[in-house]
C-alpha cells in the first residue's frame, strides 16, 4: 500500500461495527484467530467498505443499490495518493480540479479524493440512474459545492460531449470496464471465487457491478485506445490524464499510441498492494512552457 495509506494494518474490526452496525453481523473469528469477513460475500463487501468511508474518510451517508459495484475502498484510495505524489512532483498541489471519467453510483473517487486533499471534481457516467443515486451521495454529506456531475449521452464518447471549452483540470481520473462481455465477466468471477476457495452453483461477484460499469465492446484495451483518442482532442485543457490499467500489456500500446498523438509526457505508476500490482498510467500533451505557464497561472 502507499506509504500514506490508512490500510496498510489489519482492519480493526471493533472500532469499524461500532461506527455501522450493519458490519457486526458479517464479522467471525477464522482459524488463525483472527476477525475477519466473508469477502466471497457482496453484502459482507460492502458493510465492511461503507464502514471504513464512515471511519477514515468522514462520509456519513453513503447508499447506493446492491446492484451496482462497490469499490474496495483500500485501493481507490492508494490511486489518489500516487496521484497526489505525481501532482506534487509537478508543482500542481493547489486549487486541484480533477474529472472522474465513470463516477458511478458510489461517486467514490471524488469521495476521497475531497475528504484527503481537499480537491474539487466534475464527475461524468453514461447512466442516468447512476447519476442521481451519486448525486444524493453528494447532497447527504454537504459536497455539493465541491462534487459536480454530468451524463455521458453518447456511449461511444468519453470526453467529447462532458467537456466545456472553458474546463480546466488538473487531472482526470479513470476506472475503465475490464470485460468485452458479461461472459467474461463472470468467467473472471468464477476464477476468483475459486481462489478464495467458493465452490456454489450460482456465481456472486462479491464487489457486484451492472454490465455499464464493469462491460465495453472491445473490453478494457478498446475504451482505453478511445480514451487516448479523445484526450488527444482536448489536450491542453487537462495537464495529466490518467487512468487505471489492469492488464500490464495494454501499456506498451498505449505508449505507441500517445506518442503517435502528440503526448509530451508518459509515465506508470506502480501500485503494490499485498501481492497484487496494478499500475495508473498517466500522459499529458503540455509542452515545457505550457507546463510552466499552468503552474505559474
Amino acid at each position: 500500500m502507499h506509504k500514506n495509506s490508512l490500510h496498510t494494518n489489519s482492519y480493526d474490526f471493533e472500532l469499524l461495527t461500532k461506527n455501522h452496525e450493519a458490519l457486526k453481523s458479517h464479522v467471525f473469528v477464522n482459524d488463525y484467530q483472527n476477525q475477519t469477513i466473508d469477502f466471497s460475500n457482496p453484502e459482507a463487501v460492502k458493510a465492511l467498505n461503507t464502514a471504513l468511508l464512515y471511519t477514515h474518510y468522514d462520509v456519513k451517508f453513503w447508499e447506493f443499490p446492491d446492484k451496482n459495484l462497490c469499490p474496495p475502498i483500500p485501493s481507490r484510495a492508494d490511486y489518489i495518493h500516487h496521484l497526489a505524489d505525481l501532482l506534487r512532483r509537478s508543482h500542481l498541489e493547489s486549487d486541484v480540479k480533477v474529472l472522474d471519467i465513470g463516477v458511478g453510483a458510489s461517486c467514490i473517487y471524488p469521495l476521497l479524493g475531497n475528504s484527503i486533499y481537499n480537491w474539487s471534481f466534475v464527475g461524468s457516467d453514461i447512466d442516468e440512474k447512476s447519476l442521481q443515486i451519486a448525486q444524493k451521495i453528494i447532497d447527504k454529506n454537504n459536497l455539493e459545492n465541491v462534487i459536480e456531475l454530468r451524463l455521458q449521452r453518447d456511449y461511444q464518447h468519453i470526453l467529447k460531449g462532458i467537456l466545456n471549452p472553458s474546463d480546466k483540470f488538473t487531472a482526470s481520473v479513470c476506472n475503465p470496464p475490464f470485460f468485452k462481455s458479461q461472459a467474461d465477466a463472470l468467467d473472471a468471477t468464477k476464477t476468483k471465487l475459486k481462489g478464495l476457495g467458493k465452490k456454489s452453483d450460482k456465481v456472486i461477484r462479491n464487489f457486484s457491478g451492472t454490465p455499464k460499469e464493469l462491460c465495453y465492446a472491445g473490453g478494457e484495451k478498446a475504451f482505453l485506445h478511445n480514451y487516448l483518442y479523445e484526450s488527444s482532442q482536448f489536450p491542453k485543457q487537462c495537464y495529466w490524464f490518467t487512468s487505471l490499467v489492469s492488464n500490464v500489456s495494454h501499456v506498451r500500446s498505449m505508449e505507441a499510441s500517445l506518442k503517435k498523438l502528440g503526448a509530451t509526457e508518459f509515465r506508470v505508476l506502480d501500485m503494490i498492494q499485498g501481492n497484487k500490482v496494478s499500475r495508473v498510467v498517466a500522459w499529458s500533451f503540455l509542452t515545457e512552457k505550457e507546463q510552466n505557464n499552468w503552474i505559474k497561472n
